[in-house]
């Protein structure tokens, strides 16, 4: 069943990333792979968890309970956590957008050349995403994206480039991204440190891939066209209103995390409560068609479902492999394997989060190692606080996941959204992300051994 659960992994991921070829919505493998994951862990509860350390002795009863419904439920917090935040995040970019609110944006933006567009809009998703978060910066800038361009594939140039620029900004900001977030809230690195160290190789693995797009893309970008019925719905001060209040309610998410110490989707449902009291207020006194047209409970009704499920069947499966202990050992293989060289194994990580969910291959590392004194000498000194461990491990678990468009929560927002096929990422992207990340890791080694 160890072995067995791999395979099904395998045949599903393969299935995701034939979507188009196959006909079948990847949200339907996804949720496949994940529900059978648990299926076989559960039937073979004495031969994957048995004789483990923390199950000696165990009967079939307490290992089948460990899978459910301790570890499953858990895991399950953990995803609806993120689920609700995308809903939330979704929601309230919506709102924003049916308000027309992106509109003040996009008429600030007046180039029209793709080379130019496409370096303003990745060095804003690189900033914005220091302050949010990836995967909410990339639900943002696919909403502006869709108001500056109109043809779908050279749109998924520029999704795809800002899933570059969301991670690497992400990777560099101790609240941009959920492993950087979790090696800052468990003390393995701090602010200054992180930012003054990682800001450079996430910057240079931004850049390489858009210089390269550089000089593939030429010529101009159509935008769409605007829609009058829209434009009648709101007033200037209406869309400057909702503009104000979404991306205030964005950023009032790691306020709400770092006063409350509650978890962040519950800063962006506060947000969206918020929005959506103003709507109903704002327009009570409104035609019916209107009012019904910017509320909410319409909003909600357009919301992408297949992505949501997407999320959920990819990470129920990820999140059986990690209670299988095949993440784990994974991490001890490639310990062994490096011979504790940080740098091979670091990069590895990152290349590994293109396949599977960062977080449990970051927890997993967090676990198999120690923070060491800060009188530490030799080896162990790259363990300590702002180790030289640990902020790579930041860096290549926050990019790494670009190189595949499934490795990332941006990548798989920016899938959803804009339908980007899987296949058409890796011939087109893959390649462009792989060589800026690896930029970033050789900045980052000449950076330590001028350290």
């Amino acid at each position: 069943m160890f072995v067995l659960m791999i395979v099904v992994f395998i045949i599903g991921y393969t299935m995701i990333a034939l979507e188009h070829p196959i006909k079948v919505d990847k949200a339907a493998s996804a949720l496949l792979t994940g529900v059978i994951s648990w299926v076989l862990l559960m039937f073979g509860a004495d031969e994957i968890l048995g004789g483990k350390p923390g199950f000696e002795g165990a009967s079939h009863e307490e290992l089948t309970k460990f899978i459910y419904p301790h570890s499953l439920l858990e895991h399950l917090s953990e995803i609806s956590e993120i689920l609700f935040f995308l809903l939330g995040a979704m929601t309230i970019v919506e709102m924003v957008d049916r308000h027309q609110g992106f509109k003040l944006i996009t008429d600030k933006i007046r180039t029209t050349n793709k080379v130019k567009l496409l370096w303003i809009i990745s060095f804003i998703t690189f900033f914005m995403s220091a302050v949010l978060d990836n995967l909410t910066t990339t639900i943002v800038l696919v909403a502006l994206l869709r108001k500056l361009i109109d043809d779908k594939k050279t749109r998924w140039f520029y999704a795809a480039m800002v899933v570059l620029a969301a991670n690497a900004g992400g990777a560099w900001s101790p609240i941009g991204d959920v492993t950087t977030i979790m090696l800052w809230v468990k003390g393995n690195i701090t602010t200054v440190p992180t930012i003054s160290f990682l800001i450079v190789p996430s910057l240079v693995s931004m850049v390489v891939p858009l210089l390269l797009l550089s000089f593939i893309m030429k010529g101009n970008v159509t935008r769409p066209a605007d829609s009058s019925h829209e434009q009648d719905m709101t007033t200037p001060n209406e869309k400057l209103l909702f503009l104000i209040l979404g991306v205030a309610a964005l950023l009032f998410v790691p306020v709400f995390k770092t006063i409350t110490h509650l978890p962040p989707y519950l800063g962006m449902l506060f947000g969206l409560g918020v929005i959506w009291v103003v709507s109903e207020i704002l327009h009570r006194h409104k035609p019916t068609d209107i009012k019904k047209g910017l509320s909410v409970a319409t909003v909600l009704t357009k919301i992408d479902m297949p992505t949501v499920l997407f999320f959920l069947g990819i990470l129920t499966a990820v999140a059986a492999l990690q209670t299988a202990g095949h993440l784990s050992g994974l991490a001890v293989w490639m310990n062994d394997a490096t011979g504790q060289n940080i740098v091979v194994i670091n990069t590895f990580i990152g290349v590994l989060s293109s396949i599977v969910d960062n977080v449990p291959l970051v927890a997993g590392a967090m676990g198999m190692y120690e923070i060491a004194g800060t009188g530490a000498v030799g080896h162990a000194a790259d363990f300590v606080v702002d180790g030289h461990f640990w902020q790579l491990l930041a860096y290549c678990a926050g990019t790494g996941g670009s190189i595949l468009i499934i490795g990332s929560a941006a990548g798989v927002a920016a899938m959803g959204l804009e339908k980007i096929d899987f296949i058409w990422y890796l011939k087109r992207i893959s390649l462009l992300a792989l060589l800026g990340y690896l930029s970033g890791v050789a900045t980052y080694v000449l950076m330590w051994g001028g350290l």
